[in-house]
C-alpha cells in the first residue's frame, strides 16, 4: 500500500524560502509521476509542480522560476523548494502520486495523496 507524508510547512515572511518534503512508502510502479498541489479554503486544488519517472517536469505559471521540484530515489522522498515566497502562496500543500507517465497538473489524475502541510506567507 502506498502512503505519502508531507513535512516542512510553516510560517515565513514574504521573500523567504521553505522546502517541503514528501516521504513515500510502498511501491507505486516503475513508471510513475508525482506532484505538489495546493488548496485554500473555498477553492479547487491547484497543481503546482509535477515530475515523472522519465525525467519530465512541469510547473504552474504562477511558480515558475521560484519553485523547484525534485526527488531523491534513494530516500524515497519528493521535495519542493520554494523561494521568493509571496502571500498568495499561502495554502495547504499536498503531495500526490500515480502510476504511469506524464506530468499532469490536474488533481483527478492522481490516486495517492498525503495529508497536507500548511504554508503561510505573511507580508
Amino acid at each position: 500500500q502506498v502512503q505519502l507524508g508531507e513535512s516542512g510547512g510553516g510560517s515565513v515572511q514574504a521573500g523567504g524560502s521553505l522546502r517541503l518534503s514528501c516521504s513515500v512508502s510502498g511501491y507505486i510502479n516503475s513508471w510513475y509521476y508525482m506532484g505538489w498541489f495546493r488548496q485554500t479554503p473555498g477553492k479547487e486544488r491547484e497543481g503546482v509542480a509535477t515530475l515523472s519517472s522519465n525525467g519530465a517536469i512541469r510547473y504552474a505559471d504562477s511558480v515558475k522560476g521560484r519553485f523547484t521540484i525534485s526527488e531523491d530515489n534513494a530516500e524515497n522522498t519528493l521535495y519542493l523548494q520554494m523561494n521568493s515566497l509571496k502571500p498568495q502562496d499561502t495554502a495547504m500543500y499536498y503531495c500526490a502520486a500515480n502510476s504511469g507517465l506524464g506530468v499532469p497538473l490536474y488533481s483527478d489524475q492522481y490516486h495517492y495523496w498525503g495529508q497536507g502541510t500548511q504554508v503561510t506567507v505573511s507580508s
